[in-house]
């Protein structure tokens, strides 16, 4: 049997998962969390092979329970299970040891394979996911003067004319991080006004006219 936990702080969804103990046979769901922190305070009292994750979440969110979780208890393999697959929740999910990452359009059969595939020692992503991996793996260049993958959306958002609060909206962030992000890549590019941020976007190709 593989013992699940399932972590995701909406509880009509950690509901639907659990029932996978009823459906597939060779799988065991042996608790559920809300937060990171509950996940891992649940893995020091059981015996578990795959932990399934969300990342946005109060308290600990998933990239940070999941560096926990395989800093911690490196024999238990960690699959996202999130809405979103945007580059850096990929990247950030992969840097803290996930070993799979699939997004909540998966049916129940490409569930049970991945945790199937993780508990054998193999790394799994459904389509979606593989796609913008091998993307960015092609990509010839990557964001301009050591921008980070998000702090180039941002920078290409402000080109396109939108506000803080559209950024936040199309980010799916809040509108602080947003702030935070504008501060950095501002530093990192050496403007100090969205006019000049948005010359150097078209200078450097992040969006044509």
């Amino acid at each position: 049997m593989i013992r699940v936990v399932v972590v995701d702080d909406q509880l009509v969804m950690r509901e639907g998962l659990v029932a996978l103990r009823d459906l597939v046979d060779d799988v065991e769901v042996v608790g559920d969390a809300g937060t990171g922190a509950d996940a891992l305070e649940l893995l020091g009292s059981r015996d578990v092979d795959v932990v399934l994750m969300d990342l946005r979440m109060p308290v600990m969110d998933g990239v940070e329970a999941t560096r926990r979780i395989t800093s911690a208890h490196p024999d238990v393999a960690v699959v996202v299970f999130t809405t979103y697959a945007d580059d850096e929740s990929i990247t950030s999910a992969l840097r803290a040891g996930a070993r799979g990452y699939l997004t909540k359009d998966a049916g129940r059969a490409e569930i049970a394979a991945a945790l199937r595939a993780v508990a054998a020692g193999q790394s799994t992503f459904d389509a979606a996911v593989s796609q913008r991996i091998v993307a960015a793996l092609a990509s010839p260049g990557r964001p301009p003067a050591g921008l980070t993958a998000r702090e180039a959306e941002v920078l290409t958002l402000i080109a396109k004319g939108l506000g803080n609060a559209d950024i936040a909206g199309t980010l799916f962030i809040g509108e602080t991080t947003v702030k935070t992000h504008i501060n950095n890549l501002f530093a990192k590019i050496g403007v100090h006004t969205r006019p000049e941020a948005i010359r150097y976007a078209y200078r450097h190709g992040l969006v044509t006219p």
